[in-house]
């Protein structure tokens, strides 16, 4: 139909440009280029400056926390022997890296601080026999339990939170300006739509 103005096409997305394309003046640069370089600055400088506070303040609550735990474990475990009530399976081949490596799951008595006898569970090295003592870890009421945390360990598990908070700082950063990135493109295509209906009737030739 005469005189109809077409729909507006989106218009391209940005070709490949030199890095900070955004900074350098040039007569295609829109208001929007500006603002999210701008943004993108302060993103970049946000993540830079709270990265490391946060990972700070992250590892220091846990590093304190895995302490409290490491002191709790070491007041309420202690090792003793306990002695095998089966014989564990003999599956590796003896002697073999496999074997060393290899732990079986069996039965074993152990006695508790108040002197009684109770039966825990407890992974030993293959082809012990019963009757054989290990040497495990226990809790006060005789349950088999892992040893306390070192203090390599609790360093290892702060240090890993402290990473896992700074990358999350990061990760934040790189969303927002993500959506950032979204809301202006919206805009711009938005404005798009406007400049062409106002440039599409001065197109339109009338037949």
């Amino acid at each position: 139909m005469a005189g109809e103005i077409p729909p507006a096409q989106p218009p391209p997305g940005p070709p490949p440009r030199p890095l900070l394309w955004r900074w350098r003046p040039n007569p295609l640069r829109r208001r929007t280029d500006t603002l999210q370089a701008w943004l993108g600055l302060g993103v970049l400088v946000a993540v830079l400056a709270v990265a490391p506070v946060v990972a700070v303040l992250v590892g220091d609550a846990a590093r304190g926390h895995y302490e409290d735990t490491a002191r709790h474990q070491n007041q309420t475990r202690h090792q003793t022997d306990a002695t095998l009530t089966r014989d564990a399976p003999r599956h590796p081949e003896p002697g073999s890296d496999e074997e060393k490596k290899t732990r079986y799951p069996v039965d074993v008595h152990v006695v508790t601080r108040d002197g009684r006898v109770r039966t825990t569970r407890t992974e030993v090295q293959p082809g012990l026999t019963a009757g054989n003592t290990v040497r495990i870890w226990v809790t006060a009421d005789g349950e088999a339990s892992e040893p306390p945390l070192t203090r390599k360990e609790v360093r290892s598990r702060a240090m890993g939170w402290a990473l896992l908070a700074a990358i999350g700082v990061a990760l934040t950063g790189a969303a927002a300006h993500a959506l950032t990135g979204l809301a202006l493109r919206r805009r711009n295509l938005d404005e798009w739509d406007i400049a062409w209906t106002e440039t599409a009737p001065r197109w339109t030739t009338p037949t």
